[in-house]
């Protein structure tokens, strides 16, 4: 009997040990199964968390990851100390200086200039085993020497090979006495958000700082040049880390450090390598970067421009530069861009960094969108001149009317164009809007040219109020209109 009792006790441990074990497995299966359930009951994989270490990864890349010092002259003289503290006669009430002033200016008028030497620190990166470092062009902009360093304390002077304001890039050489440890580039194309990412650099002087985080957004624009397509990330980056490496999990720079928001906090920005590759081979080979030009101006299309031509993506040329490329091979204004060389377009940025990448006097294909028709122009690509200004030529009838959907239009007389400081044309436009009218209240303003009316052509007063009294009562009127500094837009007024 005792026999048997200890039996069962003996089977009731193993079947509980059984339980405690299937209980367990579930757990873990339930923790560490590579899958999880979605709402709909599907299974997708499961989040991939933090990496154990990135010690390894520092190893690897750290070595070829610089500290770069740079010293500057600068000039400072008495008459700028002066104006700074004492202003100028043109800051005094009745445009005369005062004794006292006066005193002033006669001391630091003679006194002699001084020069003295501004110290600052960035980072760069070893682009290949000749020499070549990667840095950003602000941080040896301007300098008259430039020393780096590497991880191992060697240090070397080093020379500027080239570099682009525009992107901020630049390209400096040192000759060293040994092989150098190099870092490859990756593709940033093929980034995705949440992805783990590596910074190194020096920040506040702070050699070979390793920081760790995640790309917060792609494609952002914050008003730095013309090719603003940074990188976000919350890997930690301070003054110091510009010019450093931005690393992916495989040990491929991905992106160069170059910005952060004052006083943001895990807000950094880098370059996209794949923008800065041309960059590079262009600084290596001519010590400067020549960018294709095509001679148009160009803007996005809002949902109302999209419904008013009728399509869903592309770039609205705005104005034709004469004479330039695209005028030549007979591109117009109105006309939107599609495709080049196969490649679609969906923004004004996507069409400016693909005109940049061609090589000028190469030809390239581009599909427009015009009337609702689709037209093919080859065209030999310029040289960009980001001084250029757009020119367009002026014209109008004579005539002055005030509409009935409460707005006041014009020829654009030379008077007219004067006042308003344009240059324009074709169109009319708007002198006056009546307040608490159907113009007003759909957001006409003081300035607007009208172009179109329910797509088709006003060249003048005449031809306005000819396509308005066309239109039903209660049926809408589409402005088309280009306001200036903000470009073509639609407006809907009801009549």
């Amino acid at each position: 009997m005792k026999f048997l009792q200890k039996n069962r006790l003996n089977n009731r441990g193993k079947t509980f040990g059984i339980m405690m074990a299937v209980m367990i497995t579930a757990v873990v299966m339930f923790v560490f199964t590579p899958y999880s359930t979605t709402a709909a009951g599907t299974h997708a994989p499961a989040v991939q968390m933090i990496p154990q270490s990135f010690t390894q990864l520092a190893k690897n890349c750290g070595p070829a990851v610089v500290n770069i010092s740079t010293v500057k002259t600068l000039t400072s003289g008495g008459n700028r100390v002066f104006e700074h503290f004492f202003g100028g006669p043109q800051n005094s009430p009745h445009g005369q200086m005062d004794p006292f002033g006066r005193f002033f200016e006669d001391f630091f008028k003679n006194h002699p200039q001084r020069e003295f030497k501004q110290s600052s620190l960035g980072s760069g990166f070893i682009l290949d085993k000749e020499g070549f470092i990667v840095t950003n062009n602000h941080v040896i902009d301007g300098a008259d020497e430039i020393q780096v360093k590497l991880k191992d304390g060697k240090e070397y002077p080093a020379e500027i090979i080239g570099k682009d304001s525009s992107t901020d890039l630049a390209l400096i050489k040192i000759k060293a006495d040994k092989d150098l440890p190099v870092l490859n580039l990756g593709n940033s194309d093929d980034l995705e958000i949440g992805q783990w990412v590596l910074a190194i650099g020096s920040p506040f002087g702070l050699e070979q700082t390793v920081t760790a985080g995640i790309i917060s957004a792609k494609g952002r624009v914050i008003g730095a040049g013309p090719y603003d397509d940074f990188i976000q990330t919350d890997a930690s980056i301070n003054p110091g880390n510009s010019g450093g490496p931005l690393i992916n999990m495989y040990g491929e720079v991905v992106g160069i450090n170059t910005a952060i928001i004052a006083g943001g906090e895990g807000i950094g920005f880098a370059i996209p390598v794949n923008i800065a590759k041309e960059v590079f081979a262009q600084l290596k080979n001519n010590g400067s970067v020549t960018r294709g030009w095509l001679g148009v101006a160009i803007q996005d299309l809002d949902k109302d421009l999209q419904e008013y031509y009728g399509v869903d993506k592309g770039v609205l040329v705005s104005e034709v530069f004469k004479g330039d490329p695209a005028d030549e091979a007979g591109i117009k204004a109105n006309d939107i861009i599609a495709e080049i060389n196969g490649k679609s377009v969906e923004s004004s940025r996507d069409l400016t960094r693909l005109i940049a990448g061609l090589s000028v006097d190469s030809k390239a294909e581009i599909k427009v969108n015009r009337e609702g028709k689709v037209k093919t122009f080859k065209v030999k690509i310029g040289q960009r001149d980001d001084e250029k200004l757009a020119a367009a030529s002026g014209g109008g009838q004579q005539g002055h009317m005030e509409s009935e959907l409460g707005i006041e239009i014009s020829n654009i007389t030379p008077e007219i164009a004067n006042q308003f400081n344009i240059d324009e044309s074709g169109g009319v436009i708007v002198v006056n809007v009546q307040p608490d009218s159907n113009g007003a209240k759909a957001g006409i303003v003081q300035g607007d040219i009208i172009k179109e009316i329910n797509h088709q052509p006003v060249k003048n007063v005449a031809e306005y109020n000819k396509a308005v009294d066309g239109v039903k009562k209660g049926d809408a009127v589409n402005l088309f209109i280009r306001r200036l500094n903000k470009g073509f837009m639609v407006v809907k007024i009801t009549k």
